[in-house]
């Protein structure tokens, strides 16, 4: 019986050795799509910028990230031109912004509305090149919310993907 399974273990290790083996990748270049679908505006997606939670008492969201989870929360910023008040936490490898709303034609009014708790309302996206980028994703019939790109509340260049085209999620695209 020892015998059996000094053969077994031996056999699983070889086993185990070739799965583990490089394996070599061979890529190429495919003509079978017209070149307007291969090349386009050169853009690179970058990091996760922020993650956006809509709030309906800002004040005590904030309260529970600086105070329970001990992380670095801003002041309330009110930038009116977009119909919210955000607290932004910083992660270290990325932020969170609380968003409430500045009356209720807000945006996150509207959410609010129909998600009493508050939940998660976008993602943003890094990019290198904002305008390349909405170039290509219009190419590909992807919508925005905007038809240009608009200054966020970070006081960049950025815009918003519909989330209909994006599994559900709304996500936001930023000037890295």
């Amino acid at each position: 019986m020892a015998h059996t399974l000094k053969v077994a273990a031996a056999n699983s290790v070889g086993l185990f050795s070739r799965l583990h083996a490089p394996v070599r990748t061979v890529r190429a270049f495919s003509t079978s799509q017209p070149l307007d679908q291969v090349a386009g505006p050169v853009w690179n997606l970058s990091r996760l910028n922020h993650v956006a939670i809509a709030v309906p008492d800002l004040e005590k969201e904030a309260a529970f990230y600086k105070n329970i989870l001990e992380a670095q929360v801003s002041e309330a910023v009110p930038p009116p031109e977009h119909g919210v008040s955000v607290v932004f936490v910083n992660l270290g490898n990325t932020k969170m912004e609380l968003l409430h709303p500045l009356g209720s034609e807000s945006p996150i009014a509207g959410f609010l509305q129909k998600n009493k708790a508050g939940g998660m309302h976008h993602v943003c996206i890094e990019v290198d090149n904002i305008n390349a980028a909405v170039m290509d994703l219009k190419k590909k019939k992807i919508r925005s919310l905007s038809e240009e790109v608009k200054i966020g509340a970070h006081g960049k260049p950025g815009i918003f993907l519909h989330f209909k085209d994006c599994g559900g999620v709304l996500v936001e695209l930023e000037q890295a």
